[in-house]
């Protein structure tokens, strides 16, 4: 009577699921909420690690979004990733120091997906879908560590996007997504059959199919493909290498959600006989990553503020929303709740350059650091500690003959980065003679008529409403190499006292020590 009942209740959902499937593919991809998360998706995925600009472009996409800036730093500070002098990371550019490039963007794609998805009206099923597909991204982190391949960080994207099927139809279809889990529950299908049954297409099809529809990368989208059953053979290729993994992160997930201890278990063992040969992972390395990827989940829910879930066999919950993602009334943190003076700037400015100097000053220690990455470092200090609406250093570029913005924090970035230039050799206007004397300025009212007089016209041309800022020249010895350069809109009669002075003028130095030979 059982399997009579499941075929005829796959029947009877299998009969309008071509429907289904043409209904839910335009619910995912015509809603404005939906293109936006795609848009963002395939912004940050296209982001590249092989240069500084990869770097830049990514902490200014974490600083543009307060919330994420805020659970970046949580994750840098939770007691995994802590640095051995126990400092306090209050950076992205030395979160994304510490924790890596790949990591950070992994994680941040995370974030959009929590974001965007985790205030469904079906909040707990969501949840337990996002846990999933967290917990695989970290198990793909993972194996790409023991990878030979170049490139094999994707992995962990992959495995992040592994289980985006089931999450977008718990956000949107739940009434479908619980008739995918029982259809399953019935033990005569597997997950790809049964949601092929129900919606039409399985649920990786529907996740390549979002994914394409998103423009990420086809590498990526390709991961997501079913593999086919049994004993996997070795991967001739990256791309089958990449397939294997995100299934065996979802897997892997999927196992730590129902045993906090899984190793030895008869599911553990079947997925060492399916994988192992493939990947190249035996028992003991299989257990000390579950350890891994646990302690590092711990520290992500921790750093969302989001309390793990249940140990439990059940796609769905019975009853209730416990535990479900109320981001919506996390607490932003405690630099979000800082007092600020009209200008904008902080009260608490002093406490956070000296967090800046201390980040600056370990991040130098480091073997693998970099000029741009302590010129990254300092420039976002000075736009997050200082309060101002855009940031730049600008260098000296023989080539062109002018002095041209390299990197910027802030409103409008781009415009304003590209349309701040000026010739090397010009009138002595306030820019020329705070390098000619290196002197450091600090400019309450750019209004003030003596000041206007001394300011260049393509700055008041590209500036017109800044009305305070600051010139940090950079001179070693006569040599007049740029400037850093930062505003607000409102005038700061506050100033900056003798101690925050101090610290401003030690994070140039520091700046200054990385661009001496």
């Amino acid at each position: 009577m059982a399997v009579d009942g499941t075929a005829a209740f796959a029947r009877a959902a299998g009969g309008d699921s071509r429907r289904i499937r043409t209904a839910l593919l335009q619910k995912l991809s015509g809603g404005d909420a939906m293109f936006a998360l795609g848009t963002s998706v395939a912004r940050v995925v296209q982001m590249a690690s092989s240069d500084d600009q990869g770097t830049h472009d990514l902490a200014y996409y974490v600083l543009s979004d307060v919330a994420l800036t805020q659970r970046i730093l949580r994750l840098s500070n939770t007691a995994i990733y802590r640095t051995a002098a126990g400092t306090t990371v209050t950076t992205i550019s030395r979160a994304i120091s510490l924790l890596g490039f790949d990591n950070v963007k992994t994680t941040a794609l995370a974030l959009l997906l929590v974001d965007a998805l985790s205030n469904s009206a079906h909040a707990h099923s969501v949840r337990i879908e996002l846990e999933h597909a967290l917990c695989a991204s970290l198990v793909g982190r993972e194996m790409a560590r023991l990878s030979p391949y170049q490139g094999a960080e994707e992995a962990a994207i992959a495995a992040l996007f592994k289980n985006l099927g089931p999450l977008l139809v718990a956000t949107h279809e739940h009434e479908r997504y619980c008739e995918v889990a029982a259809l399953q529950d019935c033990g005569k299908h597997t997950l790809g059959q049964a949601s092929q049954m129900i919606l039409g297409c399985s649920y990786d099809a529907l996740a390549e199919a979002v994914m394409a529809e998103w423009k990420i990368p086809e590498q990526i989208g390709r991961a997501l493909a079913a593999l086919p059953p049994g004993v996997q053979k070795a991967p001739a290729s990256r791309a089958e290498w990449m397939k294997q993994v995100a299934s065996f992160s979802a897997e892997v997930a999927q196992l730590l959600s129902k045993n906090s201890n899984p190793a030895g278990t008869a599911e553990a063992r079947a997925l060492l006989g399916r994988y192992g040969a493939a990947l190249g992972i035996d028992a003991e390395r299989m257990e000390a990553m579950f350890e891994a990827v646990q302690k590092e989940m711990a520290s992500l829910l921790q750093s969302l503020s989001i309390e793990a879930g249940p140990k439990t066999q059940q796609a769905v919950s019975p009853g209730g929303l416990p535990n479900v993602l109320l981001l919506s009334t996390l607490d932003a943190g405690d630099l979000a709740a800082d007092m600020f003076y009209p200008s904008g700037k902080p009260y608490k400015a002093r406490e956070q350059l000296l967090a800046g100097v201390q980040d600056v000053t370990q991040m130098r220690a480091g073997a693998a650091v970099t000029v741009n990455d302590v010129i990254l470092t300092v420039l976002e200090t000075l736009y997050r500690s200082m309060g101002f609406r855009f940031a730049t250093v600008c260098l000296q570029d023989l080539r062109s003959g002018q002095y041209r913005a390299r990197v910027a924090f802030g409103d409008n970035k781009q415009a304003l980065q590209a349309g701040f230039t000026f010739p090397l050799n010009g009138p002595r206007d306030l820019f020329y003679l705070a390098m000619e004397n290196d002197a450091d300025l600090m400019i309450a009212d750019a209004f003030n008529p003596k000041i206007r007089a001394l300011l260049p016209p393509w700055h008041r041309q590209l500036f017109p409403d800044a009305r305070s800022f600051i010139v940090l020249p950079l001179v070693l010895g006569k040599v007049q190499l740029g400037l850093f350069y930062a505003d607000r809109i409102e005038p700061a009669p506050e100033g900056v006292p003798p101690d925050e002075t101090s610290l401003i003028k030690a994070l140039k130095q520091q700046v200054l020590n990385a661009l001496t030979p």
